[in-house]
């Protein structure tokens, strides 16, 4: 028994002719008729009572019209949901990203996809360190993550989305939270609040200190960057943020502009290889919210 054979059966049922079932099967009438007695044949049971004029169905016929229906419909079904797989329009996205862009790029995106792609299941993680996020795109925890290189990892591909200024988050009482702009020597005498010692804010803020002749004296270390900027509230210290962070709104904390060319990459990373459907129209939705995206930054996150 084939799928054709209950397409004939249901049309010859449905229509109560053979002719018009063939004309509606765009088929002669003998082939169908023949291929309909086969079923019957096969079945062992009569499913239609044949007339001059009209074909109706027997008991057993009309239970298995039923039957061959709802196949038919499953059938279907699963065909139009591969389909809509296979264009990238259904199934599951994981997306993950360091802290600062949990505040802004993140709900965006997410906004997005849950327009443009209602029928995706989206999961977010935000506030994840860099390390965390390599380990669980590589694991396939993770179809997508935005971090910051550089990215030591050859098995992924990471392409920059934009750079973003850094700031001094400042508690809004202190000295230097009256002045336009904040140089990294003037924070010499400042206790730091900084990432946690394996993200890339950690290094990057330290490199800035010293590159202005200085140690950075640390008094907290946090891996999420929302409880860096509450201890900065709390006076515990002064923090670099990347410009987003000051989305935030955290009562008690001034940011203001570091000076100098000071910039910090952000970037999309996926695993290299990854041409799911559904990640491409993720990435595509993603170059609408930051349409100057598209530059490789390569496995160390220099331009391409």
């Amino acid at each position: 028994m084939e799928l054709r054979h209950l397409r004939y059966f249901v049309a010859v049922a449905e229509e109560r002719h053979f002719g018009r079932a063939a004309a509606r099967l765009h088929m002669a009438q003998p082939p169908l008729s023949q291929q309909v007695r086969a079923l019957e044949a096969e079945l062992g049971v009569v499913l239609l009572e044949r007339t001059t004029r009209r074909v109706e169905l027997t008991a057993a016929g009309a239970a298995y019209l039923l039957r061959a229906r709802a196949v038919l419909a499953a059938v279907d079904d699963a065909a139009a949901e591969a389909r809509r797989i296979g264009a990238g329009l259904v199934g599951r996205l994981a997306i993950g990203c360091v802290g600062s862009a949990s505040y802004t790029l993140l709900p965006a995106l997410a906004k997005r996809l849950r327009a443009e792609l209602p029928d995706v299941d989206v999961t977010c993680r935000g506030e994840v360190l860099v390390p965390d996020l390599v380990e669980s795109l590589r694991r396939g925890a993770l179809d997508l993550a935005l971090l910051r290189p550089p990215v030591d990892a050859p098995d992924l591909r990471v392409v920059r989305l934009r750079r973003e200024r850094l700031v001094v988050a400042l508690p809004t009482d202190h000295p230097l939270a009256r002045r336009a702009r904040v140089g990294v020597g003037d924070l010499r005498a400042e206790p730091f609040v900084l990432h946690a010692r394996r993200s890339v804010m950690h290094s990057l803020v330290v490199g800035l200190c010293r590159d202005a002749g200085f140690e950075p004296a640390v008094s907290h270390e946090v891996a999420e960057t929302s409880t860096l900027v509450q201890f900065v509230a709390a006076g515990l210290g002064v923090a670099v943020v990347p410009e987003p962070v000051a989305a935030l709104g955290v009562p008690g904390v001034t940011h203001r502009p570091l000076s100098g060319r000071t910039r910090v990459d952000l970037a999309v990373a996926t695993r290299a290889g990854d041409d799911a459907p559904l990640l491409r129209r993720a990435l595509a939705q993603l170059r609408h919210l930051v349409p100057d995206a598209g530059v490789d930054a390569g496995v160390h996150g220099e331009p391409a």
